[in-house]
């Protein structure tokens, strides 16, 4: 990659990100401006995906809100993003869960990781 991408894309960077992994129970703390107001909005579900490296890497969390699935993506660095808060260690053995898209209720959870 170009050199000068690569400063740009290095300056972009946040400082600190929460260490977290697929199959993670995460809280995402993410900015929403409403007419001239900011607000912060919990988002709270299990990570299916994360993709790509550096300034674009990006993460895909998945809940059931009111019986139907939920999907969001965010990109890792981005400034919406105020943090991110691990809830639980999930344990998988793959990269992708996109195969919880068709299970719902218990069969939809992820073996907790045990210390």
């Amino acid at each position: 990659m170009n050199e000068i991408i690569k400063k740009i894309e290095e300056a972009q960077l946040k400082a600190e990100v929460a260490e977290f992994h697929v199959g993670d129970t995460v809280k995402v703390y993410a900015k929403i401006k409403e007419g001239n107001r900011e607000r912060v909005q919990v988002f709270e579900g299990t990570v299916i995906k994360r993709q790509n490296g550096g300034a674009r890497e990006t993460f895909t969390v998945r809940k059931f809100s009111n019986g139907i699935g939920v999907e969001k993506s965010w990109p890792l660095h981005s400034p919406s993003v105020e943090k991110i808060e691990v809830v639980r260690l999930g344990k998988v053995r793959r990269a992708k869960l996109y195969y919880l898209r068709e299970r719902v209720g218990k069969a939809a959870k992820v073996k907790e990781k045990v210390k």
